[in-house]
């Protein structure tokens, strides 16, 4: 499907709902004027039965023409239990005992149990409509237009549809435009709004080499971007096509309440039944039985039930995407609610993922010495640590040194030739290599000094020249997401790292983290998680082996993390913008990198369920209530239609509160 018919097709679908209410509501008001005048007619003259009849078919009809047809298609389709069949079923019945002898007329009763019933249809349409714009807003992130630069004539541009823009291209975006798809700036410098993607209102400033993903709003300068994805994998488009999808994942509620109403309905049907015909052969008033047993039928109508707790969940799920929180389905807002432990990944999730120079420990030479010739030898690494040693000294590729004989030793680290100097920069492996007698930093991991980090060790022409400590900055946000998990009545909190002991340690006292692990490759996060959720595990604190029955969730920044986020019982990405993996492994995907919106999540996902249990039980309760009291007989018409039709506006109108999110 092309983007244009895609975009199109929203809009005429926007368009088409409204006027659908719009008929509705003209079609309501129509029938309760007639209604009203069929009443007057009826109170005014002396009409026969068969007369009055016919003046309350054209409002009745009015109303309740589609309700008649669905319900005939359903039992046409095999699907005859449905709450238009026992609509239909109950006020033609209401339309027929005024034929019976004795009985009194109870034609508007039928009339009004339809409108009531269309005033239902009415809520439940607005309802769904707001849940819909509250999701819709993404829709504003798809870009309509690209403008592509053409190759040798850099002043001449060109609008295209994004679908035809290749990998690789590069496209000029002006402030006030839509970022149109994924990729890294080349020229220009500007501010991005990024609200409708992360729910934030601060602009993200970018620059040369920066990254941008569609859906963002250009602010001011103008930039070019080459392109590194096509736009059907573009962050735009992947968003999207998720929300998109989040539907069709029932949560345990929806199923539940959809096995309900196909096992409730023939039941109730089945009793309306034996009340219209068991009593009577005992006292002979059958008419007095048959209304009872409409008045059931009515009242038993699973409309709150089956509409308002989807409603619900489509709500939440609306009104966490504003947050810029991504839930795949609502079956993941019922694990969201039971989560009692959280383990964290560090680097990304906890941490910026950004390393920087903490500390300069020169032993041969001077600091600003030892930090150019590091920076020298990693001229050429793209590990993160090598491009912060270049960032802290940024006169080292203009500087004119000559560099040569580059030799990356794998586990270890780089040696290089800088100005005739055989320079070695690693880990302890490295200089036990060379025989450099190193030593630890004796700073580092000491309570009482600050200096935490990894240790990269320097060495000149076989000689220990000194260290280097580089660290990975805590978010700001972090200590903050701790602190609300906790308020929620986490249990636990678990960090994993494959950084140093001392690196893992600080980190976790920092965060106060109840329980850290360091020093794990890859698999090994995958094991200890495995055994953590399947066999128990060996607590750091107490060496005391405990079986874990709980609900966990791993969050980490969907790239390495992939296999673990895939195993967990629920698995949250962090800043999982632009990240393929982030996207297809987890089942929430936080779209800016707060850890704080966890705790968010988990706040909304437990609103949206408290949220639904309320309207089963009112709505279960009212019916159960009004039920007894139309078996003996107890109640009216008018109260049934308040347990259905009431029962339901009401439900629905608190399934609208998921929408909206204040603390």
């Amino acid at each position: 499907m092309s983007h244009e018919h895609h975009h199109h097709e929203h809009e005429c679908c926007e368009h088409e709902h409204e006027h659908s209410l719009k008929e509705q509501l003209t079609l309501i008001i129509i029938t309760a004027i007639l209604l009203i005048g069929a009443v007057v007619i009826e109170k005014s003259f002396q009409l026969s039965v068969w007369q009055l009849l016919l003046v309350y078919l054209v409002p009745y009809l009015l109303i309740g023409h589609e309700t008649l047809k669905e319900a005939a298609e359903g039992i046409v389709h095999g699907d005859a239990f449905n709450e238009h069949f026992l609509m239909s079923v109950a006020t033609i019945g209401a339309l027929c005992i005024g034929f019976l002898p004795g009985a009194e007329t109870q034609f508007p009763e039928a009339v009004f149990v339809m409108l009531f019933f269309q005033v239902g249809e009415l809520f439940e349409g607005y309802a769904e409509g707001k849940s819909r714009e509250s999701i819709a807003h993404l829709m504003d992130i798809r870009p309509d237009i690209a403008h592509v630069e053409i190759r040798g004539k850099t002043e001449e541009v060109r609008a295209v549809s994004p679908e035809q823009v290749e990998v690789g291209s590069i496209i000029v975006i002006r402030p006030g435009e839509k970022v149109p798809l994924d990729g890294v700036v080349i020229e220009g410098k500007s501010a991005l709004n990024t609200v409708a993607l992360t729910g934030e209102s601060v602009p993200r400033d970018i620059d040369m080499g920066d990254e941008v993903i569609s859906g963002c709003v250009n602010l001011s300068g103008v930039i070019k971007v080459r392109t590194t994805k096509s736009f059907g994998e573009s962050t735009a488009s992947k968003i999207i096509e998720l929300v998109e999808h989040a539907s069709e994942h029932k949560s345990q509620s929806e199923t539940f309440i959809t096995r309900f109403a196909r096992v409730y309905t023939p039941i109730v049907v089945c009793a309306a039944i034996a009340i219209a015909i068991i009593p009577p052969l005992f006292s002979g008033n059958f008419v007095t039985w048959l209304y009872r047993a409409l008045m059931f039928l009515v009242v038993s109508c699973p409309c709150a039930l089956v509409i308002s707790v989807p409603l619900t969940f489509f709500g939440g799920i609306g009104g966490a995407s504003r947050k810029g929180i991504l839930i795949k389905g609502a079956n993941y807002m019922d694990v969201l609610a039971k989560i009692d432990t959280v383990v964290f990944d560090k680097t990304g999730t906890l941490t910026h993922g950004q390393f920087a120079v903490e500390a300069v420990h020169p032993e041969t030479c001077n600091e600003h010495q030892l930090l150019h010739l590091a920076a020298h030898v990693e001229h050429f690494s793209t590990h993160p640590i090598g491009a912060a040693l270049r960032d802290a000294f940024p006169d080292e590729a203009t500087d004119g040194c000559r560099l040569s004989d580059v030799e990356e030793i794998a586990g270890h680290g780089i040696r290089a030739k800088v100005e005739g100097k055989i320079v070695c920069v690693g880990n302890t492996k490295m200089m036990d290599a060379i025989g450099a007698k190193w030593h630890d930093c004796p700073l580092c991991g000491h309570e009482h000094h600050s200096v935490t980090g990894t240790i990269i060790h320097v060495a000149i022409d076989g000689v220990y020249a000194g260290h280097i400590v580089i660290n990975d900055k805590i978010k700001d946000d972090s200590t903050e997401a701790i602190r609300q998990l906790k308020q929620l009545g986490i249990n636990k909190t678990i960090m994993l790292t494959g950084d140093r002991k001392e690196v893992g340690e600080h980190v976790a006292r920092q965060l106060q983290l109840d329980e850290y692990h360091t020093e794990l490759l890859p698999a090994d996060k995958v094991k200890f998680f495995e055994d953590y959720r399947n066999n128990g595990i060996t607590s750091s604190r107490n060496n005391e082996i405990k079986k874990q029955d709980h609900v966990i969730a791993f969050v980490g920044d969907g790239i390495n993390d992939a296999p673990v986020l895939a195993r967990a019982d629920i698995g949250i990405a962090m800043g999982g913008l632009g990240s393929d993996a982030a996207i297809e492994a987890a089942d929430v995907v936080l779209m800016d990198d707060h850890p704080s919106k966890i705790a968010l999540a988990i706040r909304i996902a437990r609103r949206t369920l408290a949220i639904a249990r309320q309207n089963v039980w009112f709505a279960i309760g009212v019916k159960v209530a009004v039920l007894i009291l139309a078996t003996f007989g107890l109640a009216t018409m008018w109260m049934a239609v308040f347990a259905d039709v009431g029962v339901t506006v009401l439900a629905v109108l608190n399934a609208m509160r998921a929408l909206k999110y204040s603390k």
